[in-house]
């Protein structure tokens, strides 16, 4: 019988069942660090590339084809549902996503409407494309969690301490209320658009929820992030929830409805472990500085990586946050060699 998406090593782990081998993936392998990636952009605005599925699809692939991981994930960014929807975004080099006008009152959030599939035709066809080119390989989706969308909407671009943001959290329950839960249902529509196209997987992304204790993540962000996964429950796609420097709320964020809980680099799997109630899979968590070390130290770390992996109920080999653009490409195929190979033999 010929292997189908659903026997691939990823989504065996995603669902806790027995896998031949640790499955990896690495969080941003799309994209700054591969050179085939740099030479296809050099004449194209990134903005160009998120809205183009013919590129989508061939920078997803990049990757696959070069390092052999498990799975795919959507080149995209947190932005594109928000642009799909009339916000005015640009991204620029070195800075990051800008918005041309912040969203700080009620009328500025009555601007979020939700997003429909027909908003984002590049990217459903960009994944339809992905299921055909990918054969057994698992496609995964993608979208920025309800705060770090909100953060920056809210401030007008990257923020370190989120002061604009955090006023409007404490300071304005309920306009708060109003933008968090319609950049929910705008999150629902880009995930579901991507499951419908054919997506077996998503992750949500809330990069910055770890700016906030554990009592405000619970009682101002939880909520919308639990509506999230909680609208794709039905779709039967495992979904990942990942955020960084989020430790403490690493409990918390299991509750939202994930079946993966991706863990950074700061705290160790076995650790974590402690901190996830039963039933969810492990993610992560190599940390991505550590690639730019000689190879008796990458191998060492990863290996401490897999070892306490196992010690989770399901575990995906991944970075603790994204490739970095000044990563080596062979390393990362000498990575994937060596987590499956040293895994097999420990299965």
């Amino acid at each position: 019988m010929t292997p189908t998406v659903q026997d691939s090593p990823f989504l065996l782990a995603c669902r806790r069942q027995k896998v031949p081998y640790t499955p990896v993936w690495y969080m941003r392998q799309a994209g700054r660090s591969l050179p085939e990636y740099r030479a296809l952009r050099t004449d194209k605005k990134m903005l160009d590339a998120l809205s183009n599925a013919d590129l989508i699809t061939e920078i997803t692939l990049q990757p696959v084809r070069r390092y052999e991981v498990d799975a795919a994930i959507l080149f995209s960014d947190i932005i594109v549902p928000l642009r799909a929807i009339g916000i005015g975004i640009d991204i620029k080099p070195g800075v990051g996503p800008v918005i041309d006008q912040p969203i700080r009152t009620a009328a500025d959030v009555a601007r979020l409407r939700p997003l429909r599939a027909e908003d984002v035709p590049y990217v459903t066809a960009a994944v339809q494309s992905l299921v055909g080119e990918l054969g057994g390989k698992p496609l995964i989706g993608f979208a920025g969690g309800p705060f770090t969308l909100a953060s920056y909407l809210v401030e007008g671009g990257p923020s370190k301490n989120f002061e604009l943001t955090k006023t409007i959290m404490y300071g304005a329950p309920e306009l708060w209320a109003d933008l968090m839960s319609r950049l929910a249902e705008i999150t629902i529509g880009f995930l579901q658009a991507q499951v419908a196209a054919g997506a077996s997987a998503v992750q949500l992304f809330d990069s910055w929820a770890g700016s906030l204790s554990l009592d405000d993540y619970r009682a101002s962000v939880l909520p919308y992030s639990r509506r999230i996964f909680a609208a794709l429950a039905g779709t039967g796609v495992p979904r990942i929830h990942f955020g960084v420097n989020t430790g403490e709320l690493l409990g918390a964020m299991g509750e939202v409805g994930a079946d993966v809980v991706g863990v950074d680099w700061r705290v160790p799997l076995d650790e974590a472990v402690s901190r996830v109630e039963p039933g969810k899979a492990l993610q992560g968590n190599l940390d991505p500085v550590i690639l730019m070390a000689p190879w008796e130290i990458i191998e060492r770390r990863a290996l401490q990586v897999l070892d306490r992996g196992r010690t989770a109920e399901g575990h995906i080999f991944n970075l603790g946050h994204g490739v970095l653009p000044e990563t080596n490409p062979d390393v990362l195929v000498r990575l994937t060699e060596l987590v499956h190979t040293a895994s097999a033999r420990s299965a």
